[in-house]
């Protein structure tokens, strides 16, 4: 992903609100599968990380990236933005710049 596409990503995140909030429990394969699905739908998704949670958001994002195979486009302190581009061009309903 180039910096031109990662800066177009994190302005469309600016308006989104969070629709995942990582706890205490951290990553569960639950949450992991609950994502993965949310991606295939929404393409990019911002997740909040609870304060009682113990993990570091950088390393909550990459593990979600790494098992979503998804692409981590911002991570500012307690939220993470996550992109994965549908499978189908036809149903992309973000087009990156090139």
């Amino acid at each position: 992903m180039t910096s031109k596409q990662r800066s177009y990503l994190k302005g469309l995140a600016m308006t989104m609100d969070p629709i995942f909030q990582i706890g205490k429990s951290s990553v569960t394969p639950e949450l992991t599968a609950a994502v993965a699905e949310a991606l295939e739908a929404r393409e990019l998704i911002k997740i909040n990380v609870l304060k009682n949670c113990l993990d570091d958001g950088r390393s909550i994002a990459e593990v979600l990236a790494e098992r979503t195979r998804s692409e981590v486009v911002q991570v500012i302190g307690k939220k993470i933005v996550l992109y994965k581009p549908a499978k189908d061009e036809s149903k992309r309903k973000i087009v990156l710049p090139k």
